[in-house]
């Protein structure tokens, strides 16, 4: 796994920035691409939903494993 790379992001007009590792970075871009949504628009829906003491970040990435792990898990309804 990679060290994090700081990022800009434009969230609400406002530029902002996190730092992660790239691996984290290309599916969080992968996931905004399947979604058919602007990777600023998904972060910004990650922002405005995260608990004040959770950092964008961190909040991107756990968005990050709970999208893989909701894939990965069969649905049976």
């Amino acid at each position: 796994m990679s060290r994090p790379i700081k990022r800009s992001l434009t969230l609400k007009g406002h530029r902002t920035s996190v730092s992660l590792e790239e691996e984290f970075w290309q599916a969080f871009r992968d996931i905004a691409e399947e979604k058919g949504r602007p990777i600023n628009a998904l972060a910004a829906d990650i922002d405005a939903k995260r608990d004040l003491e959770t950092g964008l970040a961190t909040a991107i990435r756990l968005y990050v494993l709970a999208h893989y792990k909701n894939r990965a898990t069969p649905s049976f309804l």
